[in-house]
């Protein structure tokens, strides 16, 4: 049995996909790009001001499935540029406990949705 769940603060789903699917004790998180909800717009100021609010997005929909950071076991990463990896990871990391990160890769990609320079999925673990 799957459970649908969506969070009022993360920005609208814009395709046939929904926040997250919880299957069991697991959620599946989609892909989150740095809209701000509450504004309607995209926040590419800086590549750190994008990446909060990516995970900023992923948190609304943790806290909608009763979850937080800590029960993230994987995310995945996704950049428009490697060379920002250093100032994506350090706001990527101050969201996470050193000892207890979850698993993750970080790959570079072609292109993302609205032409943003990150994008973050993950699965957590009640």
């Amino acid at each position: 049995m799957k459970i649908i769940i969506n969070a009022a603060e993360a920005p609208a789903p814009v395709g046939p996909y929904n926040h997250s699917v919880l299957a069991g004790n697991t959620l599946y998180v989609s892909g989150q790009i740095a809209i701000n909800q509450a504004e309607g717009n995209l926040v590419l100021d800086t590549i750190e001001n994008e990446t909060h609010q990516v995970m900023k997005n992923l948190g609304y929909i943790l806290t909608a499935a009763g979850m937080s950071y800590e029960n993230i076991v994987k995310c995945s990463v996704f950049v428009a540029d490697m060379e920002q990896y250093g100032r994506i990871n350090a706001v990527y990391a101050s969201y996470f406990n050193d000892d207890t990160a979850p698993a993750r890769e970080l790959v570079q990609v072609a292109n993302l949705p609205k032409y943003v320079h990150v994008e973050i999925s993950c699965i957590a673990v009640k």
